[in-house]
């Protein structure tokens, strides 16, 4: 098969399109046949040699697929698939390839309604965004909901999962044209980093309450800053360092206001927490994008073979939503 390469870490022109070995199948995977694969700024880490793949993963980037089963491997009788299924997939790597292994409970059925390319964008996002506004800090209806980076592919999606739970969203994005998309997906505050403190302009929009959730793609940079913007018993929920790793948390703050910050990743997590957070968002989420709530927001599309210019577009940052790349 031919596979998305990184001989040696760099910019985008790393990503060597090359021919390698198929997977092998290990016990309770299948494999499946690529038909699109979704970018992710974890990608970017990993061309750059900051973010290897866990030990016995595959070595090639992509983190969330969509295609067809074309072989089960040991142990997957009875898991309710079989070959010819088209399916959408969280892996922990090898996206950007012909073809992946990936572990039976990974595997989602396509939502009703989403097409097989456009499925590749949601298994990443959706199981991110649940994981950690609705399972880790179990945002309720009628509280408030800060998304950082609105119109990101993580931000898309939170905006939508939060308001079909009954919650307000607000998100920060850079310049009127990002959040006037965010406010077409429902953000009732829309805050342009670039010109306004979210701080003060979150606690003007709530009455000085402030986000019951909040979460946050940064990380140091905006540590303080986001305690601040805690409500009364707030959770925080750090899943990007964009701003770096190293932050001043002020406890006296954070007990103050009864708060929690959580940090999750989730390439790393076991096979069972993985599985379990799957059934989760096949249970929660896909009938809603199956009833039209919640919908995949897809900027463009590259083929698999020229990833590079897809990872200059995520760089460039004047995406909405997902960036797809599609198997020649």
């Amino acid at each position: 098969m031919y596979a998305i390469t990184i001989p040696e870490p760099g910019g985008p022109e790393a990503l060597v399109w090359a021919e390698v070995p198929d997977p092998v199948l290990l016990e309770g995977e299948v494999l499946v046949d690529v038909v699109a694969s979704a970018v992710n700024r974890a990608d970017l880490l990993q061309r750059q040699g900051f973010y290897d793949p866990p030990p016995g993963s595959s070595p090639y980037p992509g983190l969330e697929c969509s295609g067809r089963i074309s072989a089960l491997g040991p142990g997957t009788e009875g898991s309710g698939w079989s070959v010819g299924d088209e399916v959408c997939a969280l892996l922990t790597g090898g996206g950007y390839a012909e073809k992946v292994a990936v572990p039976v409970g990974q595997l989602f059925p396509l939502p009703d309604g989403v097409d097989l390319a456009t499925a590749a964008g949601l298994p990443e996002v959706t199981a991110t965004v649940w994981s950690n506004v609705f399972m880790i800090a179990h945002l309720r209806p009628g509280e408030t909901l800060l998304a950082h980076g609105g119109a990101s592919g993580i931000g898309t999606m939170a905006i939508q999962l939060a308001k079909s739970v009954g919650a307000r969203v607000a998100v920060t994005a850079g310049g009127p044209e990002k959040l006037a998309r965010c406010a077409e997906l429902g953000a009732d505050i829309l805050i342009d980093y670039r010109q306004q403190d979210f701080v003060d302009e979150l606690k003007k929009a709530t009455d000085g309450a402030g986000a019951d959730v909040i979460l946050d793609i940064v990380g140091a940079k905006y540590l303080d800053r986001n305690v601040k913007a805690l409500a009364i018993n707030g959770r925080l929920a750090v899943i990007g360092l964009q701003g770096g790793v190293k932050g001043e948390l002020n406890l006296g703050a954070l007990l103050g206001k009864r708060a929690a910050v959580t940090a999750t990743s989730l390439r790393g997590r076991p096979l069972g927490e993985k599985a379990s957070i799957v059934a989760a968002v096949r249970e929660h989420v896909w009938p809603l994008i199956g009833a039209g709530q919640v919908r995949p927001i897809v900027d463009r599309t590259f083929p698999l073979s020229e990833a590079s210019e897809a990872h200059r577009a995520l760089e460039s940052g004047d995406h909405v939503g997902k960036i797809l790349l599609l198997r020649p």
